[in-house]
């Protein structure tokens, strides 16, 4: 599987970090994204010194529909085609209340978590039904099926994620595979921001006892994004140490 062009949204830091560089290692040409683009240019510096791999850094909000495309027509132009698209990159502000949720930011939650994996999936499949095909694989959240006051914007639009995953895999089949990852509580800069109480009481909610750590994703975004996985599309695993109860 090695040499493959790689792209990996939010892939400067946390779970994207973890993936990129996964893939660096296992010999792929890896484009990190985010929004940072001094970040994401020494992340890639580092795949090139360590693993030889062509890896590039590139700055893109995903919130921004011409900026996705931006980022799609680069990876067309410097490697001719996109094996695999990694829709890693989110976000979930806290608010006030529901009734102080500004309008100005329910469209940046949306934009980020949803407007956006849209485009690039939309983009990045067409180029693969070009090429030779490809997997696509979204990083959505347990927010989808267990939405609290606090997320409601965010699981709003990584439930619909989930949907749009469903979706493509039926618009882009049979060359193209779009399955996703439906993610509990990682230890990322995230949840490093939590008080001890907080970290206590989600660890308790889960049945393994713990948040997971960000190499812990790594086994169902290589498998869904890899051969093994040749008949698997339009799926969402649940990787979250038991934390949601999926509704029949």
């Amino acid at each position: 599987m090695s040499g493959r062009v790689v792209v990996v949204t939010g892939g400067s830091r946390g779970l994207g970090r973890a993936m990129c560089r996964h893939f660096a290692a296992d010999g792929d040409h890896v484009v990190v994204a985010s929004r940072k683009r001094e970040a994401c240019e020494a992340l890639a510096e580092e795949f090139r010194a360590e693993y030889g791999v062509d890896a590039v850094g590139f700055a893109c909000h995903v919130g921004s529909w011409e900026q996705c495309d931006a980022l799609i027509d680069f990876v067309d132009e410097r490697f001719g085609r996109i094996d695999v698209l990694v829709n890693n990159a989110g976000m979930s502000p806290l608010y006030p209340s529901l009734g102080e949720l500004s309008e100005e930011l329910f469209d940046k939650v949306i934009g980020v978590n949803l407007r956006g994996p849209f485009r690039l999936a939309v983009r990045a499949g067409e180029l693969m039904q070009r090429e030779q095909g490809g997997a696509i694989v979204n990083i959505t959240s347990i927010a989808a099926v267990q939405p609290q006051p606090y997320d409601l914007p965010y699981a709003a639009a990584k439930a619909a994620l989930n949907t749009v995953t469903s979706g493509l895999a039926r618009s882009f089949g049979p060359t193209v595979r779009v399955n996703a990852v439906m993610a509990g509580p990682f230890d990322t800069d995230v949840t490093a921001a939590w008080n001890d109480h907080t970290r206590q009481r989600t660890s308790e909610d889960i049945p393994l006892g713990r948040i997971g750590n960000p190499e812990e994703i790594i086994g169902a975004v290589a498998y869904l994004a890899g051969p093994s996985a040749s008949y698997t599309t339009g799926a969402v695993i649940k990787v979250d140490g038991g934390m949601a109860s999926i509704p029949a």
